[in-house]
């Protein structure tokens, strides 16, 4: 959709879900990862530059971290630490304590080998972390890191390919994976596995399935059990990858049905996160614009 049709999209948005006009929040580089803390600021990483970005409450947009390490995906864990997937020239997961700055290193290692490029990042409702870790066009592993610093490698190539965002279904009990392989006949498709109270995966499924169109990037999950999927593109960008997927927020039932749409005008896609002081605040992450759409179901921060 081209920026002609923006009276379009926003009369669109206006339906869809009960939803408020979509509104620019902020507009930066090239941008990912948006995670809300308990305060109401907005973080999110702006790729490009290597730098993650502060917007406040009060609207103010700052850096919140110069030289990023190639930051890309973002959450709060319980303790309203900031863990961020740092894809740059030292690959790793790393957790800052917001009072007083300091990094911490989580994981940089596997068995003795570098991590390739941390992508995305998530929590359950036991505090322990999932990310996503990928190399090249198809090869990636997800990992979980338990509350007293163990990783455990979950899942790897071929169980799945090119993972992008992940999330944790509000009860804990499924772990949803995007796969984001561009090439000819490649999975592009949200997976799901059934999760034991240990956090190890079982039972694998296709959930929705995006092939030939772009698959989502990020996606979230409200309350409901819902999945909020960042997918689709408004031009080709030189993939496997098809317009059949329409470029917005598709909102996706525990069934696999999708129930509602928000289209973003914008390239491209990236990811999104549930804030405000309801948790009824969608953030959207769109190439150099972070956008924001109020929506009438409560949302969950991980």
């Amino acid at each position: 959709m081209m920026r002609t049709n923006r009276a379009l999209f926003l009369a669109f948005c206006a339906l869809a879900l009960n939803a408020q006009e979509v509104e620019i929040a902020a507009s930066v580089s090239f941008l990912e990862g948006p995670t809300v803390d308990r305060d109401g600021n907005v973080y999110f990483t702006d790729t490009r530059p290597q730098r993650i970005m502060r917007l406040g409450t009060d609207g103010q947009l700052s850096v919140f971290r110069e030289n990023s390490n190639g930051a890309n995906g973002l959450v709060f864990d319980h303790e309203w630490r900031l863990v961020a997937c740092e894809g740059g020239r030292n690959p790793r997961v790393t957790r800052t304590d917001m009072k007083t700055g300091k990094i911490e290193v989580l994981v940089d290692k596997y068995q003795g080998q570098p991590l390739w490029a941390p992508n995305d990042v998530t929590v359950d409702g036991k505090g322990r972390l999932y990310f996503t870790d990928r190399k090249g066009p198809e090869q990636g592993a997800v990992y979980r890191i338990d509350p007293n610093g163990a990783v455990t490698r979950i899942l790897y190539t071929p169980e799945v390919e090119m993972p992008n965002g992940l999330i944790v279904s509000p009860d804990d009990r499924i772990l949803y994976v995007v796969e984001t392989n561009g090439r000819e006949g490649g999975a592009r498709r949200i997976s799901a596995w059934d999760l034991s109270p240990q956090g190890t995966p079982s039972n694998r499924r296709v959930f929705y399935n995006f092939y030939p169109g772009r698959s989502a990037d990020g996606i979230t999950i409200d309350s409901e059990g819902n999945i909020w999927a960042a997918a689709g593109l408004n031009r080709r960008r030189g993939t496997h990858e098809t317009l059949d997927t329409r470029c917005g927020i598709h909102v996706i039932t525990p069934a696999g049905q999708v129930k509602d749409f928000i289209p973003i005008w914008e390239d491209t896609l990236t990811n999104v996160a549930f804030g405000g002081p309801d948790l009824k605040t969608l953030y959207i992450a769109a190439g150099k614009t972070l956008f924001k759409v109020r929506t009438n179901v409560a949302g969950t921060r991980r």
